[in-house]
């Protein structure tokens, strides 16, 4: 099965070169590299749940680096990793609002039977799927560790 989204970016990755959009060109070029490197490496075409796995740990990679630059005070080099956090989210699906991410964590506690903060680990195994891609993982197991010690 062919993926959409890799179609979608591939036809970004045009587009892009012909407006002479570097910066959007280099992300994309990025992500492609990415997906050829899984690809190559496991010997598969992948899928679009294969993408936005790829895509998601992209994301995270860019959070980190922009806390870091932050720290150093590279302001200039933070504001480059948002810019491709902007591009990358536009191949996710769209983001879970802060209301439909305290539902599946009170639901995904719920199901789980969690009590303690020692069950977060069922907690997000629950949750992971649900969310991939659409939500900021760091951000999720907060709030699950919020809720756990709140009950």
């Amino acid at each position: 099965m062919a993926s959409a989204i890799k179609a979608k970016i591939t036809e970004d990755m045009k587009t892009a070169m012909r407006g002479q959009e570097k910066e959007r060109l280099a992300t994309i070029r990025l992500i492609l590299s990415a997906v050829k490197q899984r690809e190559v490496d496991e010997r598969i075409e992948l899928t679009d749940e294969h993408l936005i796995t790829i895509l998601d740990k992209m994301m995270k990679q860019r959070r980190e680096s922009i806390a870091q630059f932050e720290t150093g005070n590279r302001e200039d080099l933070a504001a480059k990793e948002r810019a491709e956090i902007l591009i990358i989210q536009q191949y996710l699906p769209a983001q879970l609002s802060p209301e439909e991410l305290d539902k599946l964590v009170k639901d995904s506690i719920r199901e789980a039977g969690a009590t303690s903060a020692r069950d977060m680990g069922k907690v997000m195994s629950l949750l992971k799927p649900k969310v991939q891609g659409r939500a900021d993982m760091t951000l999720l197991s907060t709030k699950v560790k919020e809720n756990l010690s709140a009950s």
